[in-house]
């Protein structure tokens, strides 16, 4: 990251760190990428909570992550394999609602395109992903009321 960092056309700050204790300011960021890591960190809460609260208000998050399947019987089988994958995939929980719990961490969601990888040579088998984009909403601003 570092290498690629110095080769870069804007000035990038490496800093390492754990996803649900990133240490940098409130506020310090106008931009976050989540990109395939939501679905493996220990606390997803905790890591969206991170992130909100490094971005500024009006702060964008982008996202692409591996996310559950929406149709039952696939999402049956994420459930059952998730204790087992998890161990012996890094962490991975392919069960895990991502777009909702961008939204329950407080972001409001500008877009979110849901798409299937398919996997191996059996065309029914797919992992379920999306991409998109949310911000942390503005500051409201207080106005004194008026007597």
């Amino acid at each position: 990251a570092e290498r690629a960092a110095a080769k870069a056309v804007v000035s990038i700050r490496v800093v390492a760190g754990f996803a649900d204790a990133l240490p940098v300011s409130d506020g310090e960021f106008d931009a976050a990428v989540a990109c395939l890591v939501l679905c493996s960190v220990p606390d997803q809460r905790r890591a969206l909570g991170e992130l909100y609260r490094v971005l500024r208000p009006g702060g964008q998050l982008r996202f692409f992550e591996h996310v559950r399947d929406e149709r039952p019987i696939l999402y049956a089988v994420e459930q059952a394999v998730t204790p087992i994958w998890s161990r012996l995939g890094g962490g991975c929980h392919p069960n895990r609602d991502t777009p909702s719990a961008i939204t329950a961490a407080g972001f409001e969601t500008d877009s979110c395109d849901r798409f299937r990888f398919h996997v191996g040579l059996l065309e029914t088998i797919a992992e379920t992903h999306v991409l998109g984009m949310a911000h942390r909403p503005a500051a409201v601003s207080q106005t004194p009321t008026q007597p």
